[in-house]
């Protein structure tokens, strides 16, 4: 890959990009060990290499060699300039490379254009199990071509268009998670998604059999959304993991999921309902359902409003080891006998935008939601 890539830079006059050039010297020696199935690592956002971001041309001579390469199923660029250009070398990629699996293109500066031929490309793709466009801008205009492509895509797993500025997308979102039956987890954070919009999801959520994984994070969801929502959860049995955080759904909303999760629902594993402006009687009624409903093992709620119940009910939760302390992120303690909660580095997905320098990229507690829903 490395000879290859150095070669056809010098054969198109493209100034080489010594980052890619290390990095494919790495691949090169995995490959030579016999590895299969490689992750191609060339994301821009890493402090260990003073790296030269690679660009929509840097992502042509990629292309080329990697478009017939049968060791190479998953490709991470993120946080690089591959802006329209790029994408369209990325969706010739995924008509070419059929053992692509693994797509991440977060933050690229890809447009509503580039959206568009990527969202195209997927139409006859039936490898890629995993795409990441969290941070590109594609706006309504990209993100209607993902609803249609989603319709008739048969292989797409887990799709991610949080943060790429589409404004209640959920009408269309909604008509394809009633047609699609194979998607397992999907991202919609910052999509101003209100609760009319989260009804028409919950609608399409009636009829929807695959979904395991719903992130509505960063949104303007208020208890009202919570009342459909819990509806639908006392009848769907495939949701797993619900991301909630950052709205508004205060303790009525907090309420009715804690009723539904009491009595009807025994699919839901983990909830997040960080920083939900909701109070002690909200959260005290979450903590009651987790002792009554054996499945729901992941709650977290920090940015909340705790009070001296809200400590005590949790804190004896985790004493009594229904509630892990890697599975949520508070942690009692005690100051002249009154107890508190602290936080702990816990969540669904804390590693979303960042990973660390050292250790697991991907360690279960502070990403949970990963670990729970494995995909392809």
């Amino acid at each position: 890959l490395q000879e290859n890539y150095y070669n056809l830079c010098m054969e198109k006059s493209q100034k080489i990009n010594s980052f890619i050039l290390h990095i494919l010297q790495e691949v090169d020696e995995e490959i030579e060990k016999g590895s299969e199935g490689i992750t191609l690592n060339i994301a821009g956002n890493s402090c260990l290499l003073p790296e030269e971001r690679v660009t929509g041309e840097d992502f042509w001579i990629l292309f080329r060699i990697l478009k017939k390469n049968p060791h190479i199923n998953g490709l991470d660029v993120r946080y690089n300039l591959l802006s329209d250009v790029g994408a369209y070398y990325a969706a010739r990629l995924l008509q070419k490379q059929h053992k692509l699996t693994y797509l991440n293109l977060m933050f690229n500066d890809i447009g509503p254009e580039g959206g568009e031929l990527i969202a195209k490309a997927l139409h006859k793709n039936t490898t890629l199990k995993y795409l990441r466009m969290t941070g590109n801008k594609i706006e309504n205009k990209g993100g209607m071509f993902f609803a249609a492509m989603l319709q008739i895509n048969s292989s797409l797993e887990k799709l991610d268009l949080g943060d790429c500025d589409l404004e209640e997308s959920t009408v269309h979102l909604g008509h394809m998670l009633k047609e699609n039956h194979c998607l397992v987890e999907l991202h919609l954070c910052k999509h101003n998604i209100k609760n009319c919009g989260m009804k028409q999801l919950c609608d399409a959520l009636y009829l929807n059999r695959s979904l395991r994984y719903l992130d509505v994070s960063c949104n303007r969801i208020t208890h009202d959304g919570m009342m459909c929502l819990a509806d639908v959860l006392k009848s769907n049995t495939t949701l797993e993991v619900l991301d909630l955080s950052f709205n508004r759904i205060e303790n009525a909303g907090a309420k009715y999921l804690s009723e539904t999760l009491a009595s009807h629902n025994r699919s839901l594993r983990a909830l997040s309902v960080v920083s939900n402006n909701i109070e002690g009687e909200g959260l005290v009624a979450l903590s009651q359902s987790m002792k009554t409903n054996p499945t729901f093992s992941n709650v977290y709620i920090w940015g909340n409003k705790f009070d001296e119940a809200t400590c005590m009910a949790y804190s004896d939760l985790i004493q009594m080891g229904r509630l892990k302390p890697d599975n949520t992120d508070v942690e009692p303690f005690v100051v002249d006998g009154n107890v508190y909660l602290a936080e702990v580095y816990n969540g669904l997905k804390k590693h979303y935008y960042w990973r660390p320098t050292y250790g697991e990229a991907c360690t279960n507690s502070p990403n949970a939601g990963f670990t729970l829903v494995p995909v392809g």
